[in-house]
């Protein structure tokens, strides 16, 4: 019998374990084998959860933009021919969404490998909670366009997508350029757009704004730079 994939979410921001629920606590501590993003990291959030396995029976494998795919298949070796189960982990928040994993599951569903998803902390469900915004209606486009005039183009593009279909719309940028992007979003868009701003979200310095562009403009704006944040917006 083939071991399982375990898609365990992991914090937002360091020091945060306590929004990371008992039961995928419970379960990363009867794991052996990782597919992480970046072992470093992965290690520190494992070490946190006070796991009774020591290190040194652990397997890991990462799972990041310098991975090979012919690899990926031997990540997965361990349940296929040993019946151990796997944990999936990512740099912050869930796997498989806006973050590495999606190829692993769905390469687990082919090989006959139950993929089980755990409960844990998303910032893109999280914002979308708090915006106040159409949550029936949402779509994740993840970075825009670097340089104008194409980020521009995307944002008015979005903004139109979002009045036809009154449909939410989220996206990121890098954090060293989240001031900039704030401040092009809300000097091409309509005054009437409502804009959230969701900044390290579930750390002590959360921040969750949603106000029209036009009440933006005459704000204060926050600083952002090398924040963990997401952008919304939604047009009437």
């Amino acid at each position: 019998m083939s071991g399982q994939l375990y898609l365990l979410p992991t914090t937002l921001g360091a020091d945060n374990l306590q929004t990371i629920p008992p039961y995928v606590i419970d379960r990363i501590h009867q794991l052996e084998v990782f597919i992480v993003e970046r072992g470093k990291t992965a290690r520190q959030f494992i070490k946190q959860t006070k796991t009774p396995i020591p290190f040194a029976e652990m397997q890991f494998f990462e799972l990041n933009k310098r991975t090979n795919p012919a690899d990926w298949k031997s990540f997965l070796l361990p349940a296929l021919n040993e019946g151990k189960d796997i944990g999936l982990i990512s740099e912050a928040g869930c796997p498989g969404v806006a973050d590495p994993g999606a190829e692993i599951a769905q390469l687990a569903h082919q090989l006959g490998i139950r993929v089980n998803p755990m409960v844990g902390p998303s910032s893109i469900l999280l914002a979308l909670m708090a915006s106040g915004m159409n949550g029936q209606q949402f779509a994740f486009h993840g970075y825009l366009p670097i340089k104008n005039p194409d980020r521009k183009k995307k944002l008015q593009q979005l903004e139109q997508e979002s009045r036809r279909n009154q449909q939410t719309q989220l996206f990121i940028e890098t954090p060293y350029r989240n001031n900039a992007l704030l401040e092009e979003s809300l000097q091409c868009l309509h005054n009437n757009t409502l804009f959230c701003v969701a900044a390290d979200i579930t750390l002590p310095t959360e921040y969750i704004y949603t106000l029209p562009v036009g009440e933006w403009q005459k704000a204060t704006l926050p600083d952002l730079h090398k924040r963990p944040t997401l952008f919304l917006l939604l047009a009437p």
